[in-house]
């Protein structure tokens, strides 16, 4: 439980600040607006840039079970939701549902309760899991917004804005860069990066927080526990399944089922404000599936021994 609440505290005292920033008027919605645009221009394209070209991709029987478990989850949250909501933000509910803080949590987290070890198992979800779940989430909420448009305008319209989409752009590039087999970018290049992506995960909390100032989570009660159960207790209890049929090492089950039930990640909220598509709703979700997990998590490394 110590370690958990060591990492989850923090997460807590970002928000609660960007809370109490927009509270006492210290920053105003323009000040927030424009944060946010930095951080999903720059920070988090860099941070994702960065970790997808950046040493090896270790664990690759662990991230199978693990995207294998995310998709199912997301498509079946958005097959569900598809019946009442729009698909936009039906789309973004199955994000919310599948989209760990596997950076800003998952990293200590691993490492305090497996070591080095475990890191590295975690190194092939981490590397992917952005790239991999934000493209999606993204293809889908352009689909959303032309959807009534010809296929082939619907067609030009989403690769337009994937195109113009900062983190989908980083991504690809970062595969792109793999798949050519260059080196790891360094010197002063790397260095802008990783100060532009340290800022990242502590910018899109604060930025949390002023938006949970502003907006009654009230209305979206249900839908936010829905996407907190799928992702706090579904989706891991899905990757366990995996990774027994999958016959993984104890250590590989391990760090896959952990990284699985982590709390929702603040990117899903960036992504919702981007589009303007129920961010009320993935603030809430992150809030929540984040105040719950210290429970959860805490009960599963004592399972986990």
């Amino acid at each position: 439980m110590q370690a958990v609440l060591a990492v989850v505290g923090p997460v807590f005292a970002i928000i609660g600040l960007g809370w109490f920033s927009a509270w006492r008027g210290l920053i105003d919605r323009a000040g927030f607006a424009g944060l946010n645009r930095f951080v999903f221009t720059y920070c988090a394209p860099a941070l994702l840039f960065l970790g997808g070209t950046s040493g090896g991709v270790a664990g690759g029987r662990a991230a199978f079970a693990f995207f294998l478990g995310a998709f199912a989850i997301y498509g079946t949250v958005l097959l569900a939701a598809r019946r009442r909501l729009p698909l936009g933000d039906a789309g973004m509910l199955a994000l919310d549902s599948c989209f760990g803080n596997t950076l800003m949590m998952g990293l200590p987290l691993i490492l305090a309760a497996f070591g080095q070890e475990g890191l590295s198992v975690l190194l092939g979800i981490l590397v992917l899991h952005s790239m991999v779940l934000l493209g999606l989430a993204t293809m889908v909420a352009e689909l959303a917004l032309h959807a009534r448009a010809p296929w082939r305008r619907v067609l030009r319209a989403v690769l337009a804005g994937m195109a113009r989409n900062p983190v989908v752009v980083a991504v690809f590039a970062a595969l792109l860069w793999r798949l050519l087999g260059l080196p790891a970018p360094g010197g002063v290049a790397r260095r802008i990066m990783e100060m532009l992506g340290a800022a990242a995960p502590a910018a899109a909390l604060f930025c949390l927080g002023g938006s949970l100032a502003g907006f009654d989570a009230r209305a979206v009660w249900r839908s936010t526990l829905v996407a907190t159960a799928a992702k706090l207790l579904v989706m891991p209890a899905l990757v366990w399944g995996l990774a027994r049929l999958f016959a993984l090492s104890p250590l590989e089950t391990a760090v896959a089922v952990v990284a699985a039930a982590l709390p929702t990640g603040a990117n899903a909220f960036m992504l919702a404000q981007r589009y303007e598509v129920s961010p009320e709703r993935s603030g809430a979700t992150v809030l929540v599936s984040t105040a719950a997990s210290v429970v959860t998590l805490a009960l599963l490394l004592g399972w986990l021994g």
